[in-house]
C-alpha cells in the first residue's frame, strides 16, 4: 500500500520476475490517493525465499508498507456453487454489514467483494453499488435462498440480482 503514483505496479512485478516469482492471483485498486496490490506468488521455495529477502528493500524504495504473510494453496470445493451478487441503493449507513449479515446467517461464505458510490445522473442522488461473489453450498436450496434474498432486499429497499457466475 502507499500513495497513487504512476509507474508503480513495475518495479513490484519486475521484483517478482527477478526472484523466479510467479503471479499466480492478484487485486489491484486506488482508493482515494491510496494504491494497494495483493498479490498470491507462487514459486520454487528459493524464488520465495529471495523475494522475501527483497521486499524490506523494495518498500524503501518505492515508499510503500508492504505485510506479506505466507498461504497455503485452497483445496478446490466441489461442493460450493459460485453466484455473483449485484445490489444498487441510495447509499445509507450499514447496507454492506447488513447484506454480509445476511450470508453469514447462512453460512454462506462471500468470496469477493466490492463497492462503489456515486451520484445518480440527472438528480445527483447519492448512490451505492455493491458486487460480490459467494459460495452457496450446494445442499442449499437456490430458489429459496434467492427468493429470501430478494426478499430481505425489498425490505430494506435495495435493487439486487443474484445470479451464477458464468
Amino acid at each position: 500500500m502507499g500513495e497513487n503514483r504512476p509507474g508503480l505496479v513495475e518495479p513490484m512485478v519486475k521484483a517478482f520476475r527477478e526472484c523466479g516469482c510467479s503471479i499466480a492471483e492478484s487485486r489491484m485498486a486506488v482508493m482515494g490517493d491510496r494504491f494497494t496490490l495483493m498479490v498470491l506468488l507462487s514459486g520454487t521455495w528459493d524464488a520465495i525465499a529471495k523475494i522475501e529477502t527483497m521486499l524490506p528493500r523494495l518498500e524503501q524504495e518505492l515508499d510503500i508498507t508492504i505485510v506479506m504473510q505466507r498461504a497455503r494453496t485452497r483445496a478446490p470445493a466441489h461442493d460450493l456453487m459460485p453466484y455473483a451478487v449485484e445490489v444498487i441503493a441510495v447509499d445509507q449507513v450499514g447496507i454492506v454489514h447488513q447484506i454480509a449479515q445476511f450470508f453469514s446467517h447462512h453460512d454462506i461464505n462471500v468470496e469477493d467483494m466490492y463497492t462503489s458510490n456515486y451520484a445518480a445522473a440527472h438528480t445527483g442522488t447519492p448512490m451505492f453499488s455493491l458486487h460480490m461473489t459467494i459460495s452457496i453450498p450446494t445442499d442449499i436450496s437456490i430458489a429459496a435462498m434467492r427468493s429470501e434474498f430478494m426478499d430481505f432486499c425489498d425490505q430494506l429497499n435495495l435493487d439486487a440480482i443474484m445470479e451464477p457466475v458464468k
